[in-house]
């Protein structure tokens, strides 16, 4: 392998691996603070041994997180340096904006959330945590934003052979961007429920601190329900954005070879790259596909024979990991629709087919959202800045052994930190909540 393919595959592994972290913080902090602010209302001590265990599950999360985001930034600069000459003026603004605002609002209020518990009063607790919250969602904003540019260069003059930012608003108002972050963080959601959802479905089972489960299942099937619904919806407008913008994008999601006007949707279909065709189409619905992205049934998509090969992405890749993130993505609506009838009908604790396959589901919603940036990321290829500048420019010019060496290391650093992660998260996971506490006035202090 060459210095671009083993700088692509390391910076995969480096996101990947750090993306594992980002959606369960910012689903999962949004439920936390639910659970703080019911407890500073009506100081139930449930809420507050509630808060507590999936509290200490989010701070392992919390802090596994901010340690592979930092080693994400410091390979931009170290295997990306023509792109950091190329962007820099560009890139740089909305990440110091997210380590100058974000960063230190989440981490200064993590701080006094996790270190003041018994020192602050459950208000002062509450509101920490929701800056924590406010913190997290900040910092995805100004990261999208930097990538929003990436998939739609908007704002800016070339000079002296580089991109500089000429329009900072056009830079923040991009729609691409927007339609990335609110799809991104509406996903995150799903995987924080979830996470909540299979540990809660974990104890139901075995009828442990039914009560306490049963409460977390509730709030969390809700943020679930709410979140799988709207994100197709969405997801439906963006995709319709990324045909626009990207066209050879969009004719991957689906394998369009042809342009035409028109075009159905083959609910059986598999691509054939190589022969620019598919190999397989079946069960047709005339017209859908055009609907579906154009939200026209007449609309025009441009096919990938009219983009020129050196111009198109890995179209099986695109097309699978597309088809993946929508399966899931409809398994989401049944299990919450079916979920939310089961509570409302008083049936959940009996019902141990259904908690048990909620208790494996913890990993579907982080292989959706994987999959979902597969499309983003492997589908915007050949471009590393859309139409601006190619991946193979933007590589640094780096000897294969020094990428070997820093690609070893990081997976053996990586492997390190994410076994343990799961072993902490499995470990106070399956132990459950403590068993009782003492209310005292200006903070809380267990007795178990």
């Amino acid at each position: 392998m060459d210095a671009l393919m083993l700088s692509r595959i390391q910076f995969a592994v480096t996101v990947g691996f750090h993306f594992i972290f980002v959606p369960l913080t910012i689903g999962l902090v949004i439920l936390l603070a639910v659970m703080e602010t019911k407890y500073a209302r009506t100081l139930n001590p449930l809420y507050r041994r509630m808060a507590d265990f999936w509290g200490k599950l989010f701070a392992i999360n919390f802090v596994l997180g901010i340690i592979t985001g930092l080693t994400m930034e410091f390979q931009i600069g170290m295997n990306w340096s023509e792109y950091s000459k190329y962007m820099g003026d560009i890139f740089g603004s909305p990440l110091a904006i997210e380590a100058l605002v974000a960063f230190f609002l989440e981490s200064t209020f993590m701080g006094i959330w996790l270190f003041g518990r018994d020192k602050i009063s459950p208000k002062l607790r509450a509101f920490s945590i929701w800056m924590v919250a406010l913190g997290t969602n900040i910092s995805a904003l100004w990261i999208i934003t930097a990538n929003g540019f990436m998939q739609n260069p908007v704002g800016y003059v070339i000079r002296n052979n580089r991109a500089e930012l000429e329009s900072f608003t056009a830079l923040v108002t991009n729609p691409y961007a927007w339609y990335m972050f609110f799809h991104t963080v509406i996903s995150a959601y799903i995987c924080g429920a979830f996470f909540v959802l299979a540990i809660s479905a974990y104890h139901i089972l075995r009828k442990n601190e039914l009560e306490f489960f049963k409460k977390s299942f509730k709030y969390a099937l809700v943020m679930a329900l709410f979140a799988s619904l709207a994100t197709p919806a969405i997801g439906h407008q963006y995709g319709t954005y990324v045909v626009e913008k990207q066209p050879a994008k969009g004719a991957a999601l689906e394998a369009v070879w042809e342009t035409g006007k028109g075009q159905p949707f083959h609910l059986i279909q598999i691509p054939d790259g190589e022969n620019e065709k598919n190999s397989v189409e079946a069960i047709s619905i005339p017209k859908l596909g055009s609907f579906l992205f154009t939200n026209d049934p007449n609309g025009k998509i441009t096919g990938l024979k009219d983009i020129p090969k050196d111009e198109r992405p890995n179209v099986p890749l695109v097309f699978w990991s597309f088809r993946i993130m929508v399966a899931l993505g409809m398994f989401f609506i049944f299990a919450t629709a079916y979920g939310a009838y089961l509570q409302v009908k008083n049936k959940l604790v009996d019902a141990k087919r259904y908690l048990k396959i909620m208790s494996y589901s913890v990993v579907l919603p982080y292989i959706a959202i994987n999959a979902g940036w597969v499309v983003a990321e492997a589908g915007r290829q050949p471009w590393t800045v859309y139409g601006l500048m190619k991946t193979a420019d933007a590589v640094s010019p780096l000897a294969t052994s020094q990428i070997v060496f820093s690609l070893g290391s990081l997976v053996f650093f990586y492997l390190i930190l994410g076994f343990a992660d799961i072993y902490l998260l499995i470990k106070y996971a399956r132990k459950g909540p403590a068993q009782a506490i003492n209310v005292q006035k200006g903070g809380v202090k267990h007795v178990s």
